[in-house]
């Protein structure tokens, strides 16, 4: 199977320039994990809602809330995403990127065309997916046509 039938062809992307709190805002509205950075329409990385997290002070929202604290939504993007990710062209298999799961330590991979420019992004999540939909498929496919359940 290729993983172009099981990634999410639907990406949100920011700018390396972007701040932290564009980036918050973004998460807080949308049901993803990780955005993709581009600049003029290429990939340059990858972020994280963990890796906004770890860069955002623990004390934002809170009564011990400083300007210090508040400054960390004013970082860019470049400083705190993952750099050089590590993608698939759409054409990949989805042993494909189960392998690239299994040997790096990723929760998503970005599917790019010949230009870097990104054209989906495919997570363990969507796999997991796939395979609960086979086993599904191939339960129906074996149950006794005269039984109940």
């Amino acid at each position: 199977m290729n993983i172009s039938e099981i990634m999410s062809k639907r990406i949100v992307t920011v700018e390396l320039d972007d701040t932290l709190r564009v980036v918050r805002d973004i998460f807080a509205n949308v049901a993803f994990h990780n955005l993709l950075v581009v600049e003029n329409k290429r990939l340059y990385g990858v972020l994280s809602d963990r890796a906004l997290l770890k860069a955002l002070s623990p004390n934002l929202g809170t009564a011990a809330e400083t300007q210090e604290d508040r400054a960390t939504l004013n970082k860019k993007v470049h400083q705190v995403m993952s750099r050089e990710p590590i993608t698939l062209p759409r054409d990949a298999s989805v042993r494909d990127a189960v392998r690239l799961f299994n040997t790096e330590t990723i929760t998503c991979i970005p599917v790019v065309d010949d230009d870097n420019r990104p054209v989906g992004i495919i997570s363990w999540r969507d796999i997991i997916k796939m395979l609960g939909a086979m086993i599904e498929e191939k339960s129906k496919k074996h149950r006794c046509p005269h039984a109940r359940g």
